[in-house]
């Protein structure tokens, strides 16, 4: 009697187990479709217009992505990695607030900066307008620096992206040893040769990868480069989209990027696979060496200047722009972007929180290559721009569409339309590849500090991976999966190569009508939309600082 009990439902359990592994398999091939899609819409497609832009602009989109990326990464590392190892090893004046204040650009867009700098530097601006009437000069007289140049673009993406070097760097200094530096310094170097040949050493994985983020996010960048008139490979995909209406050449285009992208990512994984490092069995906390006098305000300006240019500068820049416009965010026209932006975040918010969770189970409780491909699938969008993975969804599925639609047509004389395209449910499908790493990332950060025993003690009570999950592993990673949720939610709220290619007809967004605006130079107008992404985009920021505050609490405890 207890085997005819057990029998008819051991396959009933079975087929319940292998729900998540075939659930986490079509996500992930959702995940991959962009890039086989480009590829093969690539290969497949007319080659005309790519001539074309071959002849006349493909070397100065390859030139321009090329200098963007090298002076962004240049200038961001060297930023973040000094404002860190200040804030980490030394004391002066102000280096509480500051240290924190370093974060708060990243809430920035850098495309919002864009907008605020060209308002005041631009020739009709307030600066140059005071010049000339200080000096009586005419617009020939003087030379002033162009806003709208690659410079620009490179100074704006600099200032918004520089905290992704400045938050592992400093991770990494705060992580290392004051015993290694006293021995390089019993050794006769001084504090300075000891940073340059023991500290940044140590650091440089963490500085490197925090460098490839931002390599990443240069060349992904849509808003800023478009703005400004820089001609990148984005602005190309988004010109042969829309102005030539060229799928294949924007496809041709996306696999030139998406290779630039992938290599990218292949370097950063490389870097922090082989780095290994022994810190010794003593670990010390490094002391701070206080700054007094000109060392203390050069250390000062060194941290101040960052977090004035790229965050307190700009909010005063656009709340006095926003006071002069007609715009009013409390107008039906602009609550309807407003709840668009908001919905199309917490869609893909939770879809992707999800989505992470189910991978991230999947590879820690079973130890199986599918696990391991799945989750590698799935830190892959990351690497790829907004545009690329718009073209490559878009791509497929028109094409289901239609032939889906010729289809009915012609067998019962109905037409089906456009299902997929054009949708909300795609575009949020676009999000959710595009930063599923992000919250693989915060996952991975909660789920390292939970014992494997608990997970055994779990499967001793009788709980399978569904049980696991839900009762053990989802109470204890609420934290990481609600930071996840905002990281997620405020990078949705601006995305914009993805949501101008992707967003269903009369679907716009906040990111949207600032993009509209500045492109028709209505750049007061355009600081409306403009201060609620920032707005909403320093919450998870405010959290990230808390964070901060506490290990510091815990480490001074611990010392």
């Amino acid at each position: 009697m207890a085997d005819i009990t057990i029998n008819p439902g051991t396959p009933t359990r079975s087929l319940r187990g292998r729900i998540p592994w075939v659930l986490a398999g079509i996500i992930a091939a959702i995940c991959v479709l962009p890039h086989i899609s480009v590829l093969i819409a690539a290969l497949l497609g007319s080659t005309d217009t790519l001539q074309s832009l071959a002849e006349t602009v493909l070397g100065r989109f390859t030139r321009a992505t090329l200098v963007l990326l090298v002076l962004v990464v240049c200038f961001s590392t060297i930023i973040g990695t000094l404002t860190a190892w200040l804030v980490t090893t030394t004391d002066f004046r102000g280096r509480r607030i500051l240290e924190i204040a370093l974060v708060l650009p990243l809430a920035f867009p850098a495309y919002v900066l864009a907008y605020a700098y060209t308002h005041v530097l631009d020739h009709p601006g307030v600066v140059q307008s005071t010049l000339r009437a200080m000096t009586g000069w005419g617009p020939r007289d003087y030379w002033f620096p162009e806003i709208r140049s690659l410079g620009g673009a490179a100074a704006m993406l600099t200032l918004v992206l520089y905290p992704y070097v400045y938050l592992l760097a400093r991770a990494a200094f705060a992580g290392q040893s004051a015993t290694t530096f006293y021995a390089a310094r019993s050794l006769g170097q001084s504090r300075l040769g000891a940073f340059w040949r023991v500290s940044l050493p140590m650091a440089r994985p963490a500085i490197a990868s925090g460098a490839m983020l931002v390599g990443m996010e240069t060349i992904a960048d849509f808003g800023t480069v478009s703005y400004f008139g820089v001609q990148t490979f984005a602005v190309g995909i988004y010109s042969s989209w829309f102005t030539f209406a060229d799928r294949a050449a924007a496809a041709q285009l996306s696999l030139g990027l998406l290779a630039f992208a992938l290599l990218l990512a292949i370097l950063e994984r490389i870097n922090r696979g082989e780095a290994r490092y022994a810190f010794g069995r003593k670990f010390e906390q490094m002391p701070r060496v206080t700054l007094r006098g000109m060392s203390g305000g050069l250390a000062f300006l060194a941290c101040f200047l960052p977090a004035f240019l790229g965050c307190l500068l700009p909010v005063f820049m656009l709340s006095e722009m926003a006071i002069g416009s007609e715009q009013s965010l409390f107008s039906p026209r602009y609550l309807q972007f407003a709840r668009n932006s908001v919905t199309l975040g917490l869609c893909a918010a939770v879809i992707t929180v999800a989505v992470a969770l189910l991978f991230g189970s999947l590879a820690r409780n079973r130890k199986s290559l599918f696990a391991t491909i799945v989750l590698y699938i799935g830190r892959l969008g990351y690497a790829v721009p907004g545009g690329v993975i718009a073209v490559g969804l878009l791509v497929p599925f028109a094409y289901f569409d239609n032939t889906l639609d010729a289809y009915m047509r012609e067998t019962f004389d109905i037409s089906t339309g456009l299902l997929f395209t054009g949708s909300i449910w795609l575009l949020v499908c676009a999000y959710m590849i595009r930063f599923l790493a992000a919250a693989i990332g915060a996952y991975e950060g909660g789920v390292a500090v939970i014992n494997p025993n608990m997970d055994a003690a779990a499967r001793v009570l009788g709980q399978n991976e569904w049980g696991l999950m839900r009762r053990v592993h989802f109470p204890l990673l609420r934290p990481s999966l609600f930071t996840a949720l905002l990281i997620v939610f405020v990078d949705v709220m601006k995305e914009l190569p993805a949501t101008l290619i992707m967003r269903p007809f009369n679907f716009d967004t906040l990111a949207v009508q600032a993009h509209r605006l500045a492109s028709d130079e209505r750049l007061s107008g355009a600081a409306v939309p403009s201060l609620v992404i920032v707005a909403i985009g320093t919450l998870p920021v405010i959290l990230l600082c808390r964070r901060i505050r506490n290990e510091q609490g815990k480490t001074k405890e611990g010392a």
